[in-house]
């Protein structure tokens, strides 16, 4: 029977799971008892007096009032992450091996009518790249696809992880959402952590953005990481696309949504990251609606509310920004990025999702860690 939810759009599409889970309701009435722009220089002061951070401090530290408490909030940010990660920076690197994609999200290179060069690497071609990101010294792997389960459904995605896990100690995925039975597969096959971004946390504005396609069931995906959990999943990541909507309450509920899992799954490793709207292929002309400062602010923001919690700042940003962040809130950042599909091995198939700002390699990127006093770590975690 289709279930129909009144976020979404549409009823679900079939196979979709519900896991019954009340977590997206949790999330939506506690955001819209905090606004972001409600609040004063004395509640800005008072998130950063508190020996942990609510969620009213963590709304509080977004707000426009706290502009002005940018270096005390940087200060407290270092604090934080000094004393949950010390001086260490995790590296990995993405590996895209399909871009094809049955979604029209509006914004994004990969959207199925985007008219790029569309390609996905069989499993020689895969271990080719696997052997080469490998050869650089890397441990950790970030797989990604675009959003097809025909061009790349879950058995290519299990024969893919498991590859990957002969290479890599680490591996996460970054592919569409699954059900809890999907999840458990992949993991099964090597996988240690999800990622999936819900791009915008307003229902409505979702909507708009995403007009065909199984991602514009807005709940579906909202759940995804909850399933990944249910399905084994050691980690999940979380990230709002800024620029979308507002992105004051878009990291709000991102935040909130990262938060509340926590409390419900402890065991979980939990991180966020920091990806904002960038130009892509036919429209590398168009405005970046998030300033740095407004992405700085938000990335101490999130390690002052969830000090435990890992962050990840992407090439989408410049080098000089990627080297100060690590310092302050970020704990882990890629290198050597190549977003096209095909490109570590040598042999180019298929167009890259975004432009990146930052092409140094592994050594470049080692060096400048170092540089700042910090310690590059190749991977965190031991399998028994």
């Amino acid at each position: 029977m289709a279930i129909d939810k009144s976020v979404d759009a549409e009823p679900y599409h079939e196979g979709m799971e519900d896991i019954g889970t009340d977590t997206l309701d949790c999330v939506l009435e506690k955001a819209s008892k905090l606004d972001p722009y409600s609040f004063s220089d004395r509640d800005v002061r008072r998130a950063l007096s508190s020996e942990t951070v609510d969620d009213a401090g963590f709304a509080a530290l977004l707000s426009p009032a706290a502009e002005k408490y940018m270096e005390k909030m940087a200060e407290r940010a270092r604090d934080e992450r000094l004393r949950h990660f010390g001086n260490s920076v995790c590296l990995f690197t993405p590996l895209y091996i399909s871009n094809y994609c049955t979604n029209g999200c509006v914004y994004c290179g990969f959207n199925s009518k985007n008219h790029i060069n569309r390609a996905k690497l069989d499993l020689g071609q895969v271990e080719a790249e696997l052997k080469a990101i490998a050869d650089t010294g890397l441990e950790e792997i970030l797989m990604l696809t675009g959003e097809s389960r025909t061009h790349s459904d879950i058995d290519y995605i299990c024969e893919s992880v498991s590859l990957a896990s002969k290479y890599f100690t680490n591996v996460g995925i970054e592919v569409y959402p699954m059900n809890s039975d999907e999840y458990r597969r992949v993991q099964e096959a090597g996988a240690d952590y999800v990622t999936v971004f819900q791009e915008t946390y307003n229902p409505e504005r979702y909507a708009e953005l995403h007009p065909y396609g199984n991602k514009r069931i807005f709940s579906y995906r909202f759940d995804a990481q909850e399933r990944a959990l249910m399905g084994g999943m050691r980690g999940v990541a979380f990230g709002a696309l800024l620029g979308l909507d507002d992105f004051r309450k878009d990291a709000l509920r991102c935040g909130l949504h990262a938060s509340e899992l926590q409390r419900r799954y402890p065991h979980a490793e939990i991180s966020l990251s920091l990806p904002r709207l960038r130009p892509f292929k036919h429209h590398e002309d168009e405005q970046i609606p998030v300033g740095e400062r407004e992405l700085l602010q938000v990335s101490l923001a999130y390690r002052i509310f969830m000090p435990y919690a890992g962050q990840t700042i992407s090439t989408r940003e410049r080098p000089r920004f990627r080297d100060g962040i690590i310092g302050l809130s970020a704990t882990k950042m890629s290198a050597g990025v190549s977003v096209g599909i095909g490109e570590h091995s040598g042999k180019s198939k298929g167009d890259g999702q975004f432009v990146i700002s930052d092409p140094r390699n592994l050594e470049e990127i080692v060096g400048s860690i170092r540089n700042a006093g910090l310690q590059p770590v190749m991977n965190d975690y031991v399998r028994t």
